[in-house]
């Protein structure tokens, strides 16, 4: 019967041991369960605060980028139209110019085919006739062209006692003449004309000494 107690005696101590021994086993992995979820915590903390600090560069970024835009967009367009509007203005400068330019060689095209009824009436003035009434219509029709010519801002080219002129005479013959000077224009075969600044026609001349 004493046996019998010791043995459960020992039983019931080593019970005690097993239990005390599992409490603090229990203890432990509770101890790291909650040192675990601290850390993880922790670190979802941190990463919270990592992705607001992201998102608010993010916010700033998507504050500036817009007006950044609009600068460049303002700059860009500012630059296209200052290069249509020079484009533009060379545009009308340029029609401008051919405009004037065309207009002036048709007008200078259209004198020069009339020229040669000039220079047959001058010729008949030039020529004896008989008939003075005849002479006398050569001369008004003369005159009338003249005047139309005048009129539209042709005129004669100076020959006969000028100084020779490369961009306005034409010469074909030089003679030596003590009378004259030096490159002095002693005879005129064919009348020039200008029409305004512009040379139509030169003056074929003979040019003295």
């Amino acid at each position: 019967m004493a046996k019998t107690s010791k043995k459960t005696q020992n039983e019931e101590a080593g019970k005690e041991k097993n239990h005390k021994s599992e409490s603090n086993e229990d203890v432990i992995v509770d101890e790291d369960v909650k040192d675990s979820s601290s850390n993880v915590d922790v670190d979802a903390d941190a990463d919270a605060n990592a992705s607001s600090g992201a998102a608010e560069s993010e916010t700033d970024a998507v504050e500036k980028d817009p007006i950044d835009a609009l600068k460049e967009a303002l700059s860009s367009e500012r630059d296209k139209y200052l290069r249509l509007a020079a484009e533009y203005d060379n545009f009308r400068k340029r029609s401008i110019k051919e405009r004037e330019s065309t207009y002036s060689d048709a007008r200078a095209d259209v004198i020069t085919r009339l020229l040669p009824v000039y220079d047959n009436l001058e010729r008949a003035l030039k020529t004896e006739c008989a008939d003075e009434s005849f002479y006398k219509g050569i001369e008004m029709t003369m005159t009338q062209l003249t005047e139309i010519l005048e009129n539209i801002g042709v005129v004669t080219i100076p020959a006969v006692g000028e100084t020779f002129d490369p961009n306005r005479h034409n010469a074909v013959m030089t003679i030596e003449n003590p009378e004259l000077g030096e490159k002095v224009i002693a005879e005129e075969f064919l009348k020039g004309f200008m029409l305004g600044e512009r040379v139509i026609r030169f003056s074929t001349v003979v040019v003295a000494n």
